[in-house]
């Protein structure tokens, strides 16, 4: 199935749309209001979680049959907590894990 111009960018303005109406709406929700607990707990929490979640979700395929199989991830990946322990920089992080997995399986693995 081939899709128009016009659906195209129709299906890119609704998701526009609705990415703006999720980061607006807690905004709206809580202005000149005190924001309850449960929200900042979650706040709190749920990014931890999130990381975890993918981490593992990263980490599901690791095979110990081959070098190829393991170093690659787990290499990125202690270098992707090294460079968040040392700058605290998110972007960084991800940025330098990712390429130094590419790197260890498109030249080295």
């Amino acid at each position: 199935m081939v899709l128009s111009t016009t659906q195209s960018i129709l299906i890119i303005a609704v998701c526009a749309l609705c990415t703006f109406a999720e980061r607006a709406l807690p905004f709206l929700l809580f202005r000149g209001k005190e924001v309850p607990e449960i929200v900042r707990y979650l706040g709190r929490v749920l990014p931890m979680a999130i990381m975890a979640t993918l981490v593992m979700y990263c980490l599901k395929g690791i095979t110990f049959s081959s070098a190829a199989g393991f170093a690659p991830p787990l290499i990125a990946s202690a270098l992707t907590a090294l460079l968040h322990i040392w700058k605290r920089n998110t972007m960084l992080s991800i940025f330098g894990g990712t390429v130094c997995y590419m790197l260890l399986v498109q030249i080295v693995f």
